[in-house]
């Protein structure tokens, strides 16, 4: 059992900045406006802007309870031990309030600026990531991350109802390629680090399953992507533009992922077709919603008539 440190560094702005993870929310808030740009109908930019503050707000909300709940873990694990908490450069009653501020107004201001569909959304979100993933999901199960990545789905959602006010076939499945992209991504991560999660005891899937099951498996969602991410493209939601991104980027995707599904690591192993996978996961993602909103904006200006 890790001992508590007590503060001993004057917290400023930027330790509780890091609490919200400022590199995941750049991904939540990319793909929040992206939600709400490819969403059919406008929406009034002031109230746009609104959206995406309370969606930013609510994901550094759930960061922050996140790491409230694991400053022990995260200081027994050299990947976030340079946290605030772990550091002790915040005392984690701070952290928490901090969270439950940054969630409780998210919330409340995304209700009565945008809607309360939205704003129901958005508070689901935060729930499942600070209380079902981190509370009951991550310390019990191997299949935490699978069951956890609705998690970081929801912001296209959000920034879609924020404009329809309603949840139709297109936001769904803009949900399902987030979900389904999840496992293979955090697990590409999880094989290198996997002896951070084994001294703390969390039981990600290369800990207690082992490396094959964990390589076949990021292989099998990789596949599983091809078909979601064209989804929309299939069901008419999107134009060729997307259609063809979704199809090339997928396939580059599913290529990566074979290397890591048949290899196997050794000592002294530099784990290069991980970290490659690791990598191109995160341009994946940015490039195939960049692409929805290219296709939008195309279609809008008649370019694919």
């Amino acid at each position: 059992m890790l001992t508590a440190i007590s503060p001993t560094l004057p917290a400023d702005w930027r330790d509780f900045f890091a609490l919200t993870k400022p590199r995941v929310m750049t991904l939540v808030i990319f793909t929040g406006i992206c939600g709400m740009i490819a969403a059919p109908g406008t929406i009034h930019p002031v109230l746009g802007f609104t959206a995406i503050l309370c969606i930013a707000l609510g994901a550094g909300g759930a960061a922050a309870l996140n790491q409230w709940w694991e400053a022990d873990l995260d200081r027994g694990m050299k990947r976030t031990a340079k946290r605030p908490l772990p550091e002790g450069r915040l005392r984690r009653e701070d952290a928490r309030d901090f969270g439950i501020l940054l969630s409780a107004t998210s919330v409340g201001v995304m209700g009565l600026a945008i809607g309360w569909l939205a704003a129901a959304i958005l508070a689901l979100s935060i729930v499942y990531y600070a209380v079902v993933y981190t509370i009951w999901l991550k310390p019990r199960t191997p299949q935490n991350i699978v069951i956890g990545g609705g998690a970081g789905a929801f912001p296209p959602l959000i920034g879609w109802i924020a404009v329809t006010g309603e949840i139709t076939a297109m936001p769904i499945l803009l949900f399902a390629i987030i979900f389904f992209w999840t496992p293979p991504h955090f697990w590409a991560l999880a094989l290198f680090v996997k002896s951070d999660y084994a001294k703390v005891g969390i039981p990600m899937m290369p800990v207690v399953r082992g490396e094959a099951s964990t390589r076949r498996q990021i292989v099998l969602y990789a596949a599983l992507l091809v078909p979601i991410a064209a989804a929309p493209w299939f069901i008419g939601g999107t134009g060729v533009i997307y259609g063809g991104a979704a199809l090339v980027l997928s396939l580059a995707f599913l290529a990566l992922s074979i290397p890591v599904g048949l290899r196997t690591s050794g000592e002294g192993d530099t784990m290069r077709p991980e970290k490659r996978l690791f990598a191109f996961s995160i341009v994946y993602l940015f490039a195939l919603f960049a692409a929805l909103v290219l296709d939008r904006v195309a279609a809008n200006h008649g370019l694919l008539s």
